[in-house]
């Protein structure tokens, strides 16, 4: 990882590209002066040509040594040469000068891309402070272990993912969650690596260390997008070296015919296919640059690419289109003397000390709901496969399943089994609340839709893609979720395998999948369908890892935005490619009929190289218009 981490930070180091800014303004300075054509013992343009003509000659000698590489640096280092024996040393400068200013726009643009991955390895800690007995001590941040305890000052970055012990705190998780305000954390609270401690020191257990912390996890993912291994890079790859063997032929042929040289020279210079080259990567990066800052790490170079021919996007439902953490939906009383809220109290207080799930759950939801405090409890039980009980208020109260009331000797009226029937029917789940004996009511829980999902749903349908629900809950869940959310194509009880079968059948049918999910479940799913999106906040290690795309901060409605940026790029790629084609063939028609020179051909060709990188560029800014504004902002769970 550190070899890995190294190369990355030489990438993207900026003394690279200050040294080739540094050789671009001599090359021009002396290009400049020998347009004056001064009394020199010797043509300044020489110095274009050595500073940036034998770079270029070199890198084209061995890609043809050690692979037989015929690409845009071997035409480039023949017309140059070329120019050199014909005398015309301002237009062998010139080509030379341009051509690398064209690979430093391209550079610039693949940089500003990545501006991601420069940031999230500037944010990567550098040391910890280790608390051992009473002694602190600094060390590298790499050398904490799972288990140690550390020590987080304010204005510190937090060195690994662990779960605070004590004190009080905010923490700026802009890094990995793209919030914009400060979180606030106390004790049992879990903290992420990369993230910023704000206000308040605290003590905290190291959980994921090294490879295993968050800000690494994101490293990785993002080191990964890699314009490279797009099938269309290589199909323009493969344009290219056609293009060169036909230039080639071309300039012999007009050499031959004509008689002149130059001319041969000029159609060597204007048919370098550096812009149909440069057509798709930039495009790429540019795209990837532009999701980064959406919330999206691109795993696979070509996953935008393959996103863009997506017909059907296959949804999870818990921690995808839900929360994937239960929230109270229904509190009933049927007790003449315990109003809702009193029960809802009793509720909370016999919860309070239990560590299901579902009971920390409604401990939570009545902290967030009610003004009054939880009451004390005595005498508190837990009856695994049941419920709980315990004194609250002087009064015992029971809580759990029907299994619960019937072995505590607590008669469950009809009548209310019949009001829960449709809290059942929704997926819900029940928890029926007896108090000193007598059946009062109950409580229903369910995994609560997000709040940006139906319009999720809709801009998606807008886009073009067909929206899918499969899920391993169910049928009652799934019915509920998919009819609050109109989704039509659902299917329930899905384990797996029976996800893969539908992702096949999609697929076979002619309408790619893009699967998007959060659990260990998904990863199958994810790793077959055309696309895989992952949550990256709420998913697992496994399922981000199986996944082409990570949605960082688990904002869904940001995914239309993703869907149609994809097509926005497959557009802008196609663009380039046709406008580089039919520079190249015009251009090359105006050398052979003697209209174009050599520095006038190298000014419209490499003029072409810079309107591609731009035209990419522009996908860095580039905004969903039809999205609509009143999408709601989800809610904090």
């Amino acid at each position: 990882m550190k070899k890995a981490m190294k190369k990355l930070e030489n990438l993207l180091e900026w003394g690279g590209t200050r040294k080739e800014i540094v050789l671009l303004v001599l090359s021009g300075i002396a290009l400049i002066i020998s347009l004056f054509d001064l009394p020199l013992p010797i043509d300044p343009a020489w110095v274009a040509i050595v500073l940036c003509g034998i770079p270029i000659i070199l890198e084209a000698v061995i890609g043809l040594v050690t692979a037989f590489d015929i690409k845009a640096d071997v035409l480039v280092s023949i017309a140059l040469i070329a120019s050199i024996i014909i005398g015309e040393i301002f237009a062998a400068g010139e080509v030379a000068f341009i051509m690398q200013l064209g690979a430093l726009l391209e550079d610039l643009t693949v940089k500003k891309a990545q501006a991601g991955i420069e940031k999230l390895i500037r944010l990567t800690p550098r040391t910890a402070r280790r608390i051992v007995g009473d002694q602190e001590e600094t060390i590298p941040a790499e050398e904490v272990q799972a288990g140690d305890t550390l020590q987080v000052l304010p204005g510190e970055t937090i060195p690994v993912d662990g779960v605070i012990l004590s004190g009080h705190t905010s923490v700026n998780q802009a890094v990995m969650t793209g919030e914009s305000l400060p979180v606030d954390k106390e004790a049992g609270d879990e903290v992420a690596s990369g993230t910023v401690n704000q206000f308040g020191a605290f003590e905290m257990r190291a959980e994921k260390v090294g490879e295993d912390s968050s800000i690494q996890r994101m490293i990785r993912l993002v080191q990964s997008a890699d314009a490279g291994k797009a099938k269309i890079v290589g199909i323009a790859d493969r344009w290219a070296t056609w293009i060169v063997v036909i230039a080639l032929t071309a300039a012999v042929i007009t050499g031959l015919i004509t008689g002149e040289i130059i001319r041969a020279v000029t159609i060597l210079v204007v048919f370098c296919p550096c812009a149909l080259v440069l057509a798709t990567p930039t495009a790429i990066m540019a795209a990837i640059g532009n999701a980064t800052k959406h919330g999206f790490l691109v795993r696979e170079g070509d996953a935008l690419e393959r996103l863009a021919k997506v017909r059907r996007i296959a949804f999870d439902k818990t921690g995808t289109l839900t929360y994937g953490a239960p929230r109270v939906t229904t509190v009933r009383s049927f007790s003449p003397s315990i109003p809702d809220d009193l029960l809802y109290q009793y509720a909370a207080g016999v919860e309070s000390c239990s560590e299901h799930p579902l009971g920390k759950a409604v401990v939570r939801c009545y902290r967030e709901q009610a003004s009054a405090p939880i009451p004390a409890v005595e005498h508190f039980q837990m009856i695994p496969g049941r419920g709980v009980s315990s004194t609250v208020k002087d009064q015992k109260v029971l809580a759990g399943n029907p299994a619960l009331l019937e072995e505590q000797h607590v008669a469950l009226p009809e009548h209310i089994r019949a009001a829960a029937q449709s809290d059942l029917e929704r997926g819900c789940t029940v928890l029926y609340i007896a108090v000193n004996g007598t059946a009062a009511g109950f409580i229903a829980l369910s995994d609560t839709v997000r709040a940006d999902a139906a319009g999720t749903i809709e801009q998606i349908r807008l886009a073009g893609a067909e929206p899918v629900l499969l899920t391993g809950d169910h049928q009652n869940a799934a019915r509920t979720i998919a009819a609050e959310l109109e989704i039509t194509d659902y299917c329930a009880d899905c384990t797996p395998e029976e996800k893969l079968r539908q992702i096949d059948r999609y697929t076979s049918g002619g309408e790619p999948v893009c699967m998007i999910g959060d659990g260990i479940n998904d990863a199958p799913a994810l790793k077959r369908a055309f696309v895989g999106i992952a949550m990256g906040g709420v998913g697992s290690d496994i399922a981000v890892d199986a996944a082409d795309i990570a949605l960082v901060n688990d904002e869904i409605r940001e995914l239309p935005h993703l869907l149609r940026l994809a097509r926005r790029m497959m557009g802008t790629i196609k663009c380039n490619l046709s406008f580089s084609m039919a520079l190249n063939f015009v251009a090359i028609i105006l050398a052979i009929t003697g209209i174009l020179n050599p520095v006038v051909g190298a000014l419209v060709h490499n003029a072409g190289s810079v309107l591609v990188i731009v035209n990419s560029a522009l996908l860095l800014g580039w905004k969903n218009r039809k999205r609509n504004s009143h999408l709601a902002q989800p809610d904090k769970v």
